[in-house]
């Protein structure tokens, strides 16, 4: 089995986005990837740092998870002003604390713990995220990227308030999308998919089904976690490969917390950018300026209750954005 750990990163939601280009990898068959989280604070957030191990230059995608930010727990309010998407679905999951979603398509809705919020943007879509003041907030912020078929659709939203569980001996997993095992979210993904919050007792061991050609990964939330016989605890990501039936963990020491995340190897290539996700630069480009123009609400639509007020788009890096190979990769 393969095992490296790194600690290259990049980003694609702050001021100044470093530009992700990714291409669709071949198989890795079963290995471990330790990647280091980069600590990024977020402009608008008022001082709320995130830890990000999705997208990385080693790793940009795990199947069609191509973003993922754990954020707090932390006491202070997170205020996300009305922003734009393209080509992917939001997968926002909250640990502690409330959040409220505004989109451009008339939702209002509050997300609580063990509630999904699930928007796709498809052609284009905007939104604000801001939690309920005075509550700490903690909280995991995925994204999906969209197939050719599916990426250019209207936008949709959708909140799952009844997901299914996989119970054993010592250990539940809420299954937020996809499948474990016979538990299936109803929660509508585009690509073969798996994401689910696992908890496992105290001194608990446990054999989680896996989908076989699915690649995987995992990030601890809470305590230490025994994961194919590697300790993790908060922070980085363990990238297990693909070629899996099962995988084996443990919490000795005291109860812990995991978020799974698996897919089929996503078969696109993709350039990502600050809110957009597309297929080449002349995508991202035509994103920028439609949420940059006065007629904006044409392609993004308007999220009421903030007075016009918007995030802008920053600067287009002076590069022409390609997708490239992961390296080490086929």
């Amino acid at each position: 089995m393969h095992r490296v750990r790194h600690s290259r990163h990049v980003t694609n939601l702050e001021n100044r986005p470093t530009p992700q280009q990714c291409h669709a990898h071949g198989g890795t068959g079963p290995l471990h990837e330790l990647l280091e989280p980069r600590d990024v604070p977020l402009g608008g957030l008022r001082s709320m740092q995130v830890r990000r191990t999705l997208p990385q230059r080693a790793l940009p995608m795990v199947g069609a998870w191509c973003f993922l930010d754990e954020f707090g727990p932390q006491q202070v309010q997170m205020r996300v002003l009305p922003h734009p998407h393209t080509g992917l679905q939001t997968v926002t999951w909250p640990l502690q604390g409330q959040i409220r979603h505004r989109d451009s398509l008339g939702s209002d809705v509050l997300v609580r713990p063990g509630q999904l919020n699930l928007m796709t943007a498809g052609h284009g879509v905007s939104h604000s995220e801001f939690s309920v003041e005075g509550d700490p907030v903690h909280a995991v912020q995925l994204w999906v990227a969209l197939p050719d078929d599916v990426r250019e659709d209207p936008a949709a939203f959708e909140q799952v308030t009844d997901l299914p569980v996989w119970e054993a001996a010592g250990v539940r997993a809420t299954i937020m999308v996809g499948a474990l095992g016979e538990a299936r979210s109803s929660a509508h993904v585009h690509t073969p998919l798996v994401g689910a919050d696992v908890a496992l007792d105290a001194g608990a061991t446990a054999t989680l089904p896996l989908e076989e050609p699915f690649e995987h990964a995992v990030l601890v939330l809470d305590g230490t976690v025994q994961v194919d016989g590697e300790t993790l605890t908060p922070g980085p990501l363990l990238f297990l490969g693909d070629g899996r039936r099962e995988l084996t963990v443990s919490a000795d020491d005291g109860p812990g917390r995991f978020l799974l995340l698996g897919g089929r190897r996503f078969e696109h290539d993709l350039v990502m950018w600050w809110n957009f996700v597309g297929r080449s630069h002349a995508d991202i480009e035509q994103a920028r300026a439609a949420w940059s123009s006065d007629a904006f609400a044409e392609r993004f639509g308007e999220v009421d209750g903030h007075d016009g007020v918007r995030i802008p788009a920053p600067d287009l890096p002076n590069v022409r954005l390609s997708p490239r190979r992961r390296p080490g990769r086929a």
